[in-house]
């Protein structure tokens, strides 16, 4: 035992001021490469590596509980059923008021030379208009032929090229509808293209639908040229709304719905809803809310914040803070603030945009559910509407963040209290959705630094102080290095002292010995 203690001993005396150094340096480094690697690898996939590798395959090891177990088949059926409407959660939508690319989104690029558009968002509406404006006959007409290559090509010159190529062998609609979203430069140069657009659809809805129980060809072409006549005139009813024709709007918008109500898929009830605020008629407001804010439809943000701006506007004229802290709320109030709780729950990304607390961009072609797009895209259009009720930022304001409603939207894999719980796929879709090159991409909930980066962090702060120390004041940092290594093996000193002076010798050296 004494051996042992004087070869110790007679080691740390033989340790230089620069194996400290170097021991402290290398330390440091090993330390620094870690938290690098940590702290991209959670800007990248919003997670710890260390603690991912530890709770995938350590857990396991160690004994964590199988959740493909017997014991544990219900709880795997919830997360399975949480799971599959995480997915449904995150899928992109195809934005009911998004802007025209030629005569708005060119517009902006032209000024400020940024793309407000990403590929994916781009990519996403080629697709849409491929499922939409085309079918497996378009072969048998020229200029369908021509606008189906047109739809897939990535270049916009080329679309638009090819889209005048196929109104030079007749009047296509689907070339039109290229023409009036890419190449005007005006709202009023759009409509125009539009109305065009919309004789030739006709033409065509008209023929198909007589053909359409002739075979399953017919069929599909009286399925696309539906979309193509929904599509044009929902296009038409945006360009009088945008041309400050709202009632016109409201008309064509209300017309659409019932000659085309299973077509739900366009939302058109979002732009009616936006047109209808716009002309301050919240009765009707109140009456297409009382029809979609249904149980069994999807939500938007669209229908929670406007259902809670309708409340709003019942007390905000009147709301106090202070007066209602003192003498509580009322029944009306409590209703406003409930359904302000249930919007935020929605998508809680909303609020600031409407406080203008985080600045607009122009909203992506397609939106995320209960995502950073959808908000952007919401407050893009509603923002004037809120500031028309007098109080109601206001009370935005006063039961938002500082409240409950903001504390109160469950985390993802928690229980949601209105609603499924906040997925957490959503920042990663916003991503793809929205240029980050310019926008900050607004995340819930909030992720707080894993404990391995903070650690990392503080090991790589305190090891390069001790080499920076040790470099600067070797023989005293020795000193300290020595005794802190004496005063760490004394315990164990003393428990073996305890352990010789209890065993007898020769017990004790057989011991050793082995």
């Amino acid at each position: 035992m004494f051996g042992t203690e004087s070869s110790l001993s007679m080691f740390l005396n033989t340790l230089t001021p620069k194996f400290y150094v170097a021991l402290t340096g290398t330390s440091s480094l090993i330390s620094g490469l870690i938290l690098i690697f940590e702290w991209w690898y959670f800007r990248k996939y919003g997670t710890s590596f260390i603690e991912q590798v530890s709770v995938s395959h350590l857990r396991p090891l160690l004994g964590g509980v199988d959740s493909s177990t017997p014991s544990s088949a219900n709880t795997s059926n919830g997360e399975a059923d949480s799971s599959r409407q995480s997915v449904s959660e995150c899928k992109v939508w195809r934005n009911p008021l998004n802007l025209f690319r030629g005569a708005e989104y060119n517009r902006y690029t032209w000024v400020t030379g940024r793309e407000p558009l990403t590929y994916y968002d781009m990519n996403l509406s080629a697709q849409d208009h491929q499922t939409f404006f085309t079918c497996d006959s378009d072969h048998l007409r020229p200029a369908d032929a021509i606008m189906q290559k047109a739809w897939r090509e990535r270049n916009p010159q080329a679309r638009i090229s090819a889209a005048h190529e196929a109104l030079e062998l007749e009047d296509c609609a689907t070339a039109f509808i290229l023409l009036a979203e890419e190449e005007a430069t005006t709202i009023m140069e759009a409509e125009r293209l539009f109305k065009q657009a919309l004789k030739a659809g006709d033409v065509c809805y008209r023929r198909s639908q007589q053909l359409q129980h002739h075979g399953t060809q017919y069929e599909a072409q009286h399925r696309r040229d539906t979309n193509v006549l929904v599509y044009i005139k929902r296009r038409l009813a945006m360009c009088s709304r945008k041309l400050g024709r709202t009632r016109e709007a409201v008309k064509m918008m209300r017309d659409l719905m019932k000659e085309f109500p299973l077509l739900s898929m366009f939302n058109i009830h979002e732009n009616l809803l936006e047109s209808l605020l716009e002309l301050q008629n919240y009765a009707d407001v109140q009456a297409v809310l009382a029809k979609y804010d249904d149980i069994s439809l999807p939500k938007s943000a669209t229908i929670c914040y406007t259902a809670a701006l309708l409340k709003a506007r019942a007390v905000s004229d009147k709301f106090s803070p202070e007066a209602a802290s003192r003498r509580g709320l009322s029944t009306a109030e409590m209703n406003a603030v409930e359904a302000i709780h249930r919007a935020v729950e929605f998508n809680p990304h909303v609020p600031k945009y409407l406080l203008e607390m985080k600045s607009l961009i122009l909203p992506p072609e397609h939106i995320l559910k209960r995502g950073d797009s959808e908000a952007i895209a919401y407050a893009f259009f509603h923002l004037q509407h809120w500031k028309r009720v007098e109080g109601a930022l206001n009370l935005l304001h006063c039961t938002w963040e500082g409240s409950e409603s903001f504390r109160m939207i469950p985390y993802p894999l928690e229980k949601g209290h209105l609603f499924y719980p906040y997925p957490i796929c959503t920042e990663t879709a916003d991503r793809e959705l929205l240029p980050t090159v310019f926008h900050e991409v607004s995340v819930y909930p909030k992720k707080e630094l894993p404990f391995f980066i903070l650690f990392t962090a503080g090991l790589c702060s305190f090891t390069a102080m001790l080499a920076l120390l040790t470099h600067q004041f070797p023989e005293l940092m020795g000193v300290f290095a020595k005794a802190f290594l004496s005063t760490l093996f004394a315990p164990l000193n003393f428990i073996m002292e305890k352990v010789e002076s209890i065993l007898p010798s020769s017990l004790w050296h057989q011991l050793t010995r082995i």
